[in-house]
């Protein structure tokens, strides 16, 4: 029985969606996979329920399939079950509410305090360039902007006295991000020595931060500027735009900042983005251990 819809659900594959060969050798493989998982219990794939397909799911998880891996077999045997609903083989979907695997969020990259110190102190700071990639970097770290924020910043946004910037994030959403001291005294010496130098395109006044050519300075640009900084600090780290405002967020949780101040300055719509930054370093972890816990104070 099992055998004959798989052929029939090929067949259909091949003629009615038009797959490659190399996909439709993926899709029946799956589903064969199920139907060998299922054969000691002798199955019918018309009664094949929910459970059944959950507990074979558990099972690839607990062989170490990765989860992309799992999703993809899901999805070929989802197909499946939506064909025989279409061939009036089956009444239900057993697969309808079953949601795929979702991958383990990788942990970003981020640089320790004594890393960032050594990108800062790699930048030439006698040369125009290096002021205004000091200050890009300053606010990168400092105020844990994207890069898309950090170019599309505008002079209107920039509150000196008040110490704050206005940025606009994902889905043009606008939100107030405060900065430290050093920030604004680099973009103040920037504003006032650097930027009054370059000759500006008409169409780039309100940006912030230039180019050579007075136009506002790409993405491309400013990881050109990170990478190479990095290198010339002896970094062997992958370093992006993106690194700074990892470490920002990382370090300010581990200092014990709120979770949920630091969502509002990272401009997260979900408190669940902002969660993957409380990753602390295990022999910090195990050193409060040991410096606080009573037990272990009493032991002394």
């Amino acid at each position: 029985m099992w055998e004959n819809e798989i052929q029939a659900f090929g067949h259909y594959l091949r003629i009615e969606r038009g797959l490659s060969g190399h996909s439709l050798e993926a899709y029946i493989r799956d589903i064969r996979k199920l139907a060998t998982y299922l054969s000691p219990l002798q199955t019918p794939v018309i009664d094949v329920k929910e459970n059944q397909i959950l507990d074979f799911l558990k099972d690839l998880h607990q062989l170490g399939i990765e989860a992309s891996t799992q999703s993809r077999c899901l999805s070929g045997i989802r197909s499946f079950f939506q064909y025989l609903v279409f061939e009036g083989k089956i009444s239900m979907d057993p697969t309808v509410h079953i949601k795929s695997p979702q991958k383990g969020r990788k942990l970003p990259d981020t640089l320790s305090l004594d890393e960032i110190n050594l990108i800062l102190e790699a930048n030439d700071m006698s040369t125009n360039e290096g002021v205004r990639n000091r200050t890009m970097l300053e606010f990168l770290y400092g105020a844990g902007l994207r890069v898309s924020e950090l170019i599309g910043l505008k002079l209107t946004d920039v509150y000196l006295d008040n110490g704050f910037i206005k940025v606009t994030g994902k889905g043009d959403k606008e939100r107030l991000v405060p900065a430290g001291r050093d920030a604004f005294n680099y973009l103040k010496l920037y504003l006032e020595h650097v930027r009054p130098q370059i000759s500006v395109k008409k169409s780039a006044v309100n940006y912030v931060f230039l180019n050579r050519r007075g136009s506002p300075l790409s993405r491309v640009m400013v990881f050109i500027i990170c990478k190479a900084l990095a290198q010339k600090a002896g970094i062997q780290k992958t370093i992006s735009p993106h690194t700074f405002r990892h470490s920002f967020a990382t370090h300010l949780i581990e200092g014990g900042a709120d979770l949920r101040a630091v969502q509002e300055m990272l401009g997260h719509e979900s408190i669940l983005t902002t969660e993957i930054y409380t990753h602390l370093d295990r022999a910090y972890l195990s050193q409060m251990v040991r410096d606080f816990h009573p037990l272990n104070r009493k032991l002394e």
